[in-house]
């Protein structure tokens, strides 16, 4: 069911059931898409259950866009619903890139062994990004793996930790605060103002993550910085 109100003078929030669902998603992403660059749309935001659509006045007025967004839903197909890529994302367990380890094995009741064989055995839907640019929203976890915030924030999480909260699994692109449980770090970068694309997922990307030694990180670090690196992507 898709509920259309206005946001503001001039923006539409298109809405659907709440509840945090991977087809849920992919309609929402899916219309992200096919509206995003069309004429008079000024931003689209694709969140959990929502897209926020940004109109330009002199192009489109609400009705207008209302139609529009009515009849592009319409057209939507199963093929465009599960558009996205598949990537695969290197992680280092070892206990200096994985602060949390310790405390996420108390919390599950799991082995180091099994957090991340449960951590890389399963594929992560990315719902959206927030928080932080960069930051993907990831699910959903194995429930063997469900674990809470921490209590005390950190003032500084490093660049590329990857995290656990809820049922969420998430990767930060830059220094920043934050409460997740660390289990591990990437070398590589989610976050690069430089580029044209300065965002490395996006929403609607499927994210596998790969165990890799402190060694293959370091190997894959210098890489990155000599620009030779080629992650692992393919179409989905």
């Amino acid at each position: 069911m898709m509920k259309l109100q206005p946001y503001g003078d001039s923006a539409l929030l298109v809405s659907f059931e709440k509840r945090i669902d991977p087809a849920i998603s992919q309609q929402v992403i899916a219309l992200h898409k096919a509206l995003k660059d069309h004429a008079g749309i000024t931003f689209s935001i694709p969140a959990y259950q929502s897209l926020t659509l940004g109109f330009n006045s002199t192009y489109l007025n609400y009705n207008g866009l209302e139609k529009l967004v009515k009849a592009t839903f319409d057209q939507l197909d199963e093929i465009t619903t599960n558009s996205g890529r598949k990537v695969t994302i290197p992680v280092c367990y070892d206990d200096t890139y994985a602060p949390d380890m310790s405390e996420v094995t108390g919390l599950t009741g799991c082995s180091k062994q099994e957090i991340v064989q449960l951590h890389t055995s399963h594929e992560y839907h990315v719902y959206m990004l927030g928080f932080v640019a960069g930051f993907a929203y990831m699910g959903t976890l194995p429930e063997a793996l469900k674990s809470p915030r921490k209590e005390t924030p950190r003032l500084k999480v490093h660049q590329g930790a990857v995290g656990l909260a809820g049922l969420q699994t998430g990767i930060y692109p830059a220094e920043a605060p934050g409460g997740w449980q660390i289990i591990g770090t990437t070398p590589m970068k989610m976050f690069d103002p430089e580029k044209e694309k300065p965002n490395f997922l996006e929403a609607g990307d499927k994210v596998k993550f790969r165990a890799i030694s402190e060694d293959e990180y370091k190997i894959i670090q210098l890489k990155i910085e000599t620009e030779i690196f080629e992650p692992e992507i393919s179409n989905g």
